[in-house]
C-alpha cells in the first residue's frame, strides 16, 4: 500500500497488511528520518521518502521474520501493528546531518513525535546531581503505545450542564496524603480512581473532577537547577501522552500502555461514579521555552511553522512561558484538534479548560478574534459535540483579557466574580475594620445575578460564567482568610513571584493564630463565600480542599511545590469538618431548587426572576445600591414559570441585621395551601441561627442575621 500523508503519527497501514504507515508535520527540514527500536531489538534509521505540504510520511515495513497476515479490524483498532509493535520506541531525524549513522537517543538528540501516544525518558539530564523523574534536559523518544482498554462506562453521566459543579484537582495532591487509600495508589490516576476518592466526591455532591495538567509535561530549566519541579504540570511534552509521573510504579515498570489504560481505568471508574471527567490543557505554548533552550520536538522539525514569531523572526511570546503555538498556521489548529478528539474517543473525557486561551484565538497577526478558526472547527467538530469547553479568558499579550468574550457554547473562568466575591467579604470587610466603609453591594449583586454585564453583550447567558473564588494559583480559601501578603518563599525567586492583587483579609492576623475567636471567624467568613459561590447564578468551580479549609501556608503560587505544602491534608480538624459538610449542604440545596425549576432555567435570561431588598423589606433602591457600607441585603430567586423560590439574605456589616423577610410571592394564595406557608431556613453560616434550620417565617416577619453571615431560605 502506498504511504498517506494523514493521519498524523504512527499508525497501521489500513489495508492490514501489517506495514506501518508514519508521517510528521517537519516543514522546517528538507529530510526526515525515523529512528526506532522495536522491543528486544536494536535502534534503526529509516528514510520518510515522501513530502506533501511539509508533512513527511513513509512506509515502515514488517520484519522479516513476520509473515505477511491480514490485521483484523480489532487489530487495527488497537492501534499497532507488526511493523511498529507496541513498546516501540521510537524518534525522527534531520535526514541530512550525519547520514547513514543509527544514533543511541540516551546520547543523542532525537526529535519526539508531535503526535505520540507514549513518553519514555531513555537517559536522565547530564551534569545535575539526583534529577528528578521530569528534570529539564533528559533525553526522550515517543512509545508505540495500543489502545486496548476495555469501557465499563456504557452509561456516561450527562448532567444538565446547569447542574454541574466543577471540581478543581491535582491528580497526586488529591490523594498523595489519604490514610484509607492503598499506600502504593497515593498519588497516582489508580488512587483518583480508588472507591475511597470516588465515594467521597460523589458524597461531595460535585458531578465533574477538573483534572490539572494530565498531558506529558516537563520541568523547566531553572526548577531543574533549583532542585524543584513542576508540580502544576502546565508545561507540556506531549499531546498525546498521559504524563507517567502520575502512574503507579507498577504501571510505569510496565510501560506506556500501562500508563494509559491506568488513566483510563480512573476515568471509567468515575464515571462508573456518576462524574464526569474534565482535563486542563495547555495548547499555548510548550516545554521547549525560549529561543536558546534546546529542541525536544517542535522546535527541531519546524520552528518557524510551529510558533509565533515576528517579522524579524523573533519569538512572540504571549504567554509569559518563553514560546506561544502559532495558531495562524493550519496545522497547529489541526494538531490541537486531533489532541482533543484522542482524548475524547479513545479515552473518553467530557470536557477541557483552556489555559491562556486567547492565545488560541489569535490570528498570524496575533490578534485576537472569537471567530478564530480554531473555535469554529471546534464548533463544527461532530465529535467535540457536547463536550463542554472552558477558557481562561486571558494571556499576557496585546488584548489579552478577554472574558466574556469567547464564542456562544463555551463557558468562561469569571475573574470579575472571583474579585468581586472576594471584596465584599475579605477587602471590604478589612476595609471597615480600619474605619473605611467596605464599598457597595451593587457589584456583588451584579456577580450573584451571573455577570451579564460581561456575557450577554456577546449573546451568552449565565450559564457562560464559570464563577469561582479560587483556583490552583492564588490563595486557597482558608489562606484568603488569613494572610494579607503572599509568603512565597519556598518558591526561590525571593518572593517575587505570585501576584500582590490577592484581595484578601488576614482577619487581623498574618497566618496561623492560636486564638480560637480568629479561627473561627476565618471559617465563617469561608463559609459565606462559598454560600455565596453556590448560590450565584452560573457553573460553580470548587477547588479541591477548599471544603475542608486547606492552607498552603500563604504560598499562592504553588507550582513548584510537590510536597506536603500543596497536598490536600485529609486530617480534619472541627472546623474543617463543619466546612466539609456545610459544602455538601449547599450542593444539595443548589440540587434541590434547579430540580424544581423549569428545564431552560436559567438559559432565558428573561425567565429568570431576581427581586433584590434591603434588610428592612423593601425593594432596594439606586440610592441604597451605591451607598458605601450598605453591605446587607436580600436577594428572592426563582424561575417566572418555576417552582420554589430561594432567597438569601448576606449580611456583609459588622453587625447584626434584623431582616424582614419579603413578601413571599403567591402569598394571596397561601391560605389554600396546608401547613405552614412561607420561608423555610435551609442554611445559615452563623452557626446559632443555623440551628434554626427548618423553622418558617411568613413574608413580613423579621429575622435576626448576625454580622458578616448569610441565610439560605426556600419558600414553602
Amino acid at each position: 500500500m502506498p504511504a498517506r500523508s494523514h493521519p498524523l503519527g504512527v499508525h497501521p497501514s489500513p489495508c492490514g497488511d501489517g506495514t506501518a504507515n508514519v508521517a510528521v508535520y517537519a516543514p522546517g527540514l528538507t529530510t526526515v528520518d525515523l529512528v526506532l527500536q522495536r522491543p528486544g531489538e536494536p535502534w534503526q534509521r529509516l528514510r520518510l521518502g515522501h513530502r506533501e505540504h511539509g508533512v513527511h510520511f513513509g512506509i515502515v515495513p514488517r520484519p522479516r521474520h513476520v509473515q505477511r497476515t491480514a490485521l483484523s479490524a480489532a487489530d487495527l483498532a488497537r492501534d499497532v501493528c507488526p511493523a511498529m509493535p507496541e513498546g516501540t520506541r521510537y524518534g525522527f531525524l534531520d535526514g541530512d546531518a550525519a547520514p547513514g549513522t543509527v544514533p543511541d537517543p540516551a546520547e543523542e538528540i532525537v526529535l519526539l513525535d508531535p503526535y505520540g501516544r507514549g513518553l519514555e525518558r531513555v537517559a536522565p539530564p547530564s551534569g545535575v546531581v539526583d534529577p528528578g523523574p521530569d528534570a529539564y534536559g533528559g533525553m526522550y523518544v515517543s512509545v508505540v503505545t495500543a489502545q486496548d482498554h476495555v469501557w465499563r462506562d456504557e452509561d456516561r453521566p450527562a448532567p444538565p450542564w446547569r447542574e454541574t459543579v466543577v471540581y478543581e484537582a491535582h491528580v497526586k495532591g488529591l490523594t498523595m496524603l489519604h490514610p484509607d487509600i492503598p499506600h502504593e495508589l497515593r498519588g497516582t490516576y489508580a488512587g483518583l480512581g480508588h472507591p475511597v476518592m470516588t465515594d467521597y466526591l460523589r458524597g461531595l455532591g460535585v458531578t465533574a473532577v477538573e483534572l490539572l495538567p494530565i498531558h506529558a509535561h516537563l520541568d523547566e530549566a531553572h526548577l531543574t537547577e533549583n532542585g524543584l519541579s513542576n508540580y502544576w504540570g502546565y508545561n507540556t511534552l506531549g499531546f498525546f501522552a498521559p504524563h507517567a509521573g502520575y502512574a503507579t510504579a507498577a504501571a510505569r515498570a510496565a510501560g506506556p500502555t500501562a500508563v494509559l489504560n491506568e488513566f483510563k481505568a480512573a476515568v471509567d471508574a468515575l464515571h462508573r461514579a456518576g462524574l464526569q471527567v474534565f482535563l486542563d490543557v495547555v495548547y499555548n505554548h510548550t516545554a521547549e521555552g525560549g529561543a536558546a533552550q534546546r529542541p525536544y520536538c517542535w522546535r527541531g522539525l519546524g520552528e518557524r511553522e510551529y510558533y509565533r514569531h515576528d517579522e524579524h523572526g523573533n519569538y512572540v511570546d504571549v504567554t509569559g512561558c518563553g514560546n506561544s503555538m502559532g495558531f495562524g498556521n493550519p496545522q497547529v489548529v489541526r494538531m490541537a484538534l486531533d489532541s482533543l478528539r484522542y482524548w475524547v474517543t479513545q479515552c473518553h473525557v467530557d470536557g477541557f479548560r483552556f489555559d491562556l486561551a486567547p492565545e488560541l484565538g489569535r490570528d498570524e497577526h496575533h490578534h485576537f478574534s472569537r471567530n478564530h478558526p480554531f473555535f469554529v472547527a471546534v464548533a463544527a467538530d461532530p465529535v467535540l459535540q457536547g463536550v463542554r469547553m472552558i477558557s481562561e479568558p486571558w494571556d499576557v499579550g496585546a488584548g489579552g483579557w478577554q472574558t466574556g468574550r469567547f464564542p456562544a457554547g463555551w463557558a468562561d473562568w469569571n475573574d470579575h466574580y472571583r474579585d468581586t466575591v472576594r471584596d465584599f467579604w475579605l477587602s471590604g470587610q478589612r476595609t471597615m475594620r480600619r474605619g473605611g466603609g467596605g464599598g457597595t453591594a451593587a457589584r456583588l449583586a451584579g456577580a450573584i445575578s451571573g455577570s451579564a454585564e460581561l456575557f450577554a453583550p456577546h449573546g451568552r447567558t449565565a450559564l457562560a460564567s464559570v464563577n469561582f473564588v479560587t483556583a490552583h494559583d492564588g490563595f486557597t480559601m482558608h489562606d484568603l482568610t488569613a494572610y494579607d501578603a503572599k509568603h512565597n518563599e519556598a518558591n526561590l525567586e525571593h518572593n517575587a513571584d505570585g501576584t500582590n492583587d490577592n484581595h484578601s483579609w488576614n482577619h487581623d492576623h498574618e497566618g496561623f493564630s492560636p486564638d480560637a475567636h480568629v479561627r473561627a471567624a476565618r471559617a465563617a467568613t469561608a463559609r459565606n463565600m462559598m454560600a455565596t459561590l453556590l448560590f450565584s447564578q452560573g457553573i460553580p468551580m470548587i477547588t479541591a480542599g477548599d471544603e475542608v479549609l486547606r492552607s498552603q501556608q500563604g504560598n499562592n503560587n504553588a507550582y513548584c511545590q510537590d510536597n506536603r505544602l500543596s497536598w490536600l491534608d485529609w486530617r480534619l480538624t472541627p472546623l474543617d469538618r463543619a466546612m466539609l459538610q456545610t459544602t455538601q449542604r449547599l450542593i444539595r440545596i443548589r440540587r434541590t431548587f434547579l430540580a424544581a425549576q423549569p428545564h431552560d432555567f436559567p438559559a432565558t435570561p428573561e425567565d429568570v426572576v431576581l427581586e433584590w431588598f434591603a434588610p428592612r423589606g423593601e425593594p432596594m433602591t439606586s440610592e441604597l445600591w451605591q451607598t458605601d457600607g450598605a453591605l446587607a441585603l436580600q436577594v428572592l430567586l426563582s424561575a417566572r414559570e418555576g417552582g420554589a423560590c430561594g432567597l438569601c439574605v448576606l449580611n456583609g456589616t459588622v453587625a447584626p441585621v434584623a431582616a424582614v423577610l419579603p413578601a413571599a410571592p403567591g402569598a394571596d394564595d397561601a391560605a389554600e395551601r396546608p401547613g405552614p406557608a412561607g420561608f423555610r431556613l435551609v442554611l445559615a453560616t452563623d452557626p446559632q441561627l443555623d440551628e434554626l434550620t427548618g423553622n418558617r417565617w411568613r413574608g413580613g416577619a423579621t429575622v435576626t442575621v448576625p454580622a458578616q453571615s448569610v441565610a439560605l431560605f426556600t419558600l414553602d
